[in-house]
């Protein structure tokens, strides 16, 4: 009774290694044609160009949230004397 599972499995086997042989395709590189033998070579470069005209001005930030106010201060006292220096 176990032949005919084994069969099977060698045939399956057998014809997925087959398929994976068959469908191979070899590879094609392309060569790239020769270059033209009049080959224009650059001259000197010519005078600057005239500059630019001015960009706009960008938008302003965010300038902040207003602070709170402050606390109100205390009424100034006479400076101490200083001891006398010996």
């Amino acid at each position: 009774m176990g032949q005919p599972m084994n069969r099977s499995m060698l045939i399956s086997v057998f014809f997925a290694a087959l398929s994976l042989v068959a469908c191979d395709k070899p590879t094609v590189v392309n060569v790239p044609a020769a270059p033209a033998a009049s080959a224009a070579v650059p001259g000197p470069a010519g005078p600057q160009g005239p500059t630019g005209i001015q960009g706009n001005q960008g938008a302003t930030g965010n300038t902040g949230n207003k602070g709170e106010a402050g606390k109100a201060g205390e009424a100034a006292s006479p400076p101490k004397s200083q001891p006398p220096a010996k």
